[in-house]
């Protein structure tokens, strides 16, 4: 069973021919805040995105509450433990269904990462209208079997995962069913340094996997997911904070209102001039051609002294004419300025 070349998630389809369509990720820059929540909500959809982005678990599904070495988190988030960590990013639940409720009044499509089977089954309970499978959890075949049977589109992020495990998790999707994917290129660095995303491993994966593709970005600024357009993605997402002064476990790293605002403006005249295969259907007039460069009688010689290609163009006698000209005579008097016409000579 092949993927379908596009995908569509409420009602607005993805893939070639599509405009890319840009996710901002909210992530735990709500701050278990739920005002701050809708504040993100209401940014994404002034600032132009086309979604926003939750992500559903708890510190119990994700990790155990333990202090052993090989729970330490590393990184940015070094000195802390996971559980600890987790507990203070994670989204209240109960948060769901008042930022579901605020999306759909706003017309900003959402949807989540679940990152265990209690999730997917939380946002089934909202018929959510797509799934993401994070890029630590792209190797959790339980998941993705899980959400396959939802029947909704299906995001996969890459991360760390090596090509092989990439490759067995599409299959997975596959096999489960999944008609509807869109593999993301990701960089599981934060924030990631340009010279790590390797941009040109997109149409790699368009190749590989035969399904619409994306980025995942996690870098400062927006020159990379902008290129990312020239690639041939067609989906951004990015993470979304209220502001820099925020501070929450991905604020350093995440874009700001104005910053999203200027994404989405770049990535649409990025689309505009990426067009089509164009060539002019005849030549453009703003170039050169031959002139006459001083009064000529009629029955004088033509050469160099009394002819010369320049600008503007729009005569008949292209400049790679002129050396062919030198030596023949004029047939008329033809006053400097004159643009050279093959009737006016012998």
């Amino acid at each position: 069973m092949a993927f379908n070349n596009e995908i569509e998630i409420n009602g607005r389809k993805i893939g070639p021919g599509h405009p890319v369509y840009i996710i901002a990720e909210m992530s735990a820059n709500h701050g278990q805040d739920l005002e701050q929540a809708k504040a993100l909500v209401r940014a994404a959809k002034e600032a132009g995105a086309d979604a926003i982005k939750l992500q559903s678990y708890t510190a119990d599904t994700l990790t155990m509450d333990c202090q052993l070495p090989h729970f330490e988190a590393t990184g940015p988030w070094k000195g802390q433990y996971l559980h600890d960590l987790y507990k203070s990013a994670y989204m209240p639940w109960e948060f769901h269904k008042p930022l579901i409720e605020l999306a759909t009044e706003l017309s900003i499509t959402i949807f989540s990462s679940p990152f265990d089977a209690t999730a997917v089954d939380l946002l089934e309970q909202f018929d959510s209208p797509a799934y993401k499978i994070a890029s630590p959890e792209l190797i959790d075949h339980a998941l993705i079997k899980k959400v396959a049977k939802t029947g909704k589109p299906v995001i996969m992020s890459t991360g760390g995962a090596t090509l092989s495990e990439i490759t067995e998790s599409v299959a997975v999707a596959r096999e489960a069913g999944v008609k509807e994917l869109v593999v993301l290129k990701c960089t599981s660095t934060y924030p990631a340094p340009p010279e790590t995303i390797n941009l040109a491993t997109i149409p790699h994966l368009a190749s590989m996997f035969k399904c619409p593709v994306g980025l995942s970005d996690h870098t400062l600024g927006n020159d990379v997911p902008i290129a990312s357009v020239g690639f041939g993605v067609h989906m951004i997402e990015k993470h979304f904070v209220l502001s820099k002064e925020d501070e929450t476990a991905d604020s350093f790293f995440s874009m700001t209102p104005d910053e999203l605002k200027q994404l989405v403006h770049g990535v649409r005249q990025v689309e505009k001039a990426i067009g089509t295969i164009h060539y002019p259907d005849t030549p453009s007039p703003n170039r050169r051609c031959v002139y006459v460069t001083r009064d000529i009688q009629a029955g004088e010689v033509m050469d160099l002294d009394n002819m010369a290609q320049m600008r503007p163009g729009g005569g008949e006698i292209a400049p790679k004419e002129l050396p062919y000209l030198v030596g023949r005579k004029a047939k008329r008097f033809l006053p400097r300025g004159t643009q050279l016409a093959w009737q006016d000579m012998e």
